[in-house]
């Protein structure tokens, strides 16, 4: 057949890339070049190469027999032929051939494996996932920080909150806990301040108050218990966990001795009967009243008298008598005779009184006189 004009047959160095390939891992040693692309274009010395075959005109000199469509297609599939050993025996080294065929686009580009053994592969994989895990970890640091940020006043709040309750209950566990709770009940009654009251007596009455928790004592009834012992002026509970009910107790104090049939009694302010006595009991005037009740306003005068006068000149009162409420007399150990009047004025005429005393000693201490304080403003010595 005659080729048309200008029409050139390649050189042996134009019929495949002469670049020597570089070996890669995963592919056969024995196979060099580029794996053919199934319906890629094909340059013109791969297509004159085939024609050639066909002729049977091999430029290396080898057997021109034909490849058949079977050669193709295990060529194809990356298999062995006899044609692709052939080609690849033929194949002179022209890196400047390869260059051109690769920028002819004849041949695909080629994926080159990284320099380096497995051995160095492997560590740059552990150093790029330690550097991916301080990366995520400093991450989720930053966001840490930035969630609380964000949330401290609400962080704050809920503490607050937190805080307040848990106080709440802390109160109401404790108040429970003293009200209702065994624990906190009452095992022991202390009587305290007495003299004349048995105080084995009060623990006996207040005994129905045991086993009562310390906040659920009913000290209405204490009072009841207690108002049975006339002795007792006044009272003052106190209790001390976690079983203990203290009473402090005041007693009754006598300022005045009445005679009662072949005895003598003890009275308070009030009128009430302390003590019982065979004999008078010395330090403690004898009052006179007439026969009137103990309640009476001639008493309470008398009382109010008494009461008012200083401890040491208490003490050298040897009588009082009184018929009514202004007639109010006293008569003085040393036989000195005080008209005292009504009980207005008292402390007044008490002062006046201990002035007149202290001065008629240094005038005439033996002289027998009598003291006239009804008027305050006008104190009198009167010789008897």
């Amino acid at each position: 057949m005659k080729r048309p004009d200008g029409f050139d047959e390649p050189s042996a160095a134009e019929d495949a890339p002469a670049a020597q390939p570089r070996r890669r891992r995963g592919r056969d040693a024995d196979t060099t070049g580029p794996v053919p692309v199934v319906g890629g274009p094909r340059s013109s010395g791969e297509r004159n190469g085939a024609t050639r075959a066909a002729r049977g005109d091999d430029p290396s000199g080898a057997s021109t027999s034909a490849f058949s469509l079977k050669d193709r297609l295990a060529t194809v599939a990356g298999g062995r032929s006899p044609w692709r050993d052939r080609s690849a025996k033929a194949v002179p080294t022209d890196p400047a051939g390869s260059t051109a065929a690769k920028a002819s686009g004849s041949v695909p580009p080629r994926i080159d494996a990284p320099d380096g053994t497995a051995a160095e592969a492997k560590e740059r994989a552990v150093a790029a996932r330690r550097q991916a895990r301080r990366a995520s970890s400093e991450r989720r640091r930053v966001e840490r920080v930035e969630v609380r940020r964000f949330t401290r006043r609400s962080r704050h709040r809920r503490a607050t909150l937190v805080s307040l309750g848990a106080v709440v209950l802390l109160l109401v566990a404790s108040v429970a806990v003293a009200v209702f709770s065994p624990l906190l009940s009452l095992q022991t009654i202390r009587v305290e301040g007495t003299q004349r009251v048995d105080a084995s007596a009060v623990q006996t009455a207040l005994d129905g108050q045991l086993g009562t928790p310390l906040a659920l004592i009913d000290f209405d009834e204490v009072t009841r218990e207690l108002a049975a012992f006339p002795l007792i002026a006044s009272y003052v509970t106190e209790t001390a966990p976690p079983h203990t009910l203290v009473v402090r107790v005041q007693e009754r104090q006598p300022v005045a001795t009445v005679a009662a049939g072949d005895g003598f009694e003890l009275v308070d302010p009030a009128g009430v009967v302390v003590q019982s006595l065979d004999a008078r009991q010395e330090g403690v005037p004898l009052v006179d009243v007439g026969g009137a009740a103990l309640d009476g306003p001639a008493y309470r005068s008398v009382a109010e008298v008494l009461l008012a006068l200083p401890v040491t000149l208490r003490s050298t009162v040897d009588t009082v008598t009184a018929s009514t409420a202004d007639d109010v007399t006293l008569q003085l150990t040393s036989g000195e005779r005080v008209v005292w009047g009504s009980a207005d004025e008292s402390a007044k005429k008490a002062q006046v009184l201990a002035g007149l005393i202290a001065d008629q000693a240094r005038r005439d201490p033996g002289a027998s006189v009598e003291y006239d304080v009804s008027a305050p403003d006008n104190g009198i010595i009167r010789t008897r």
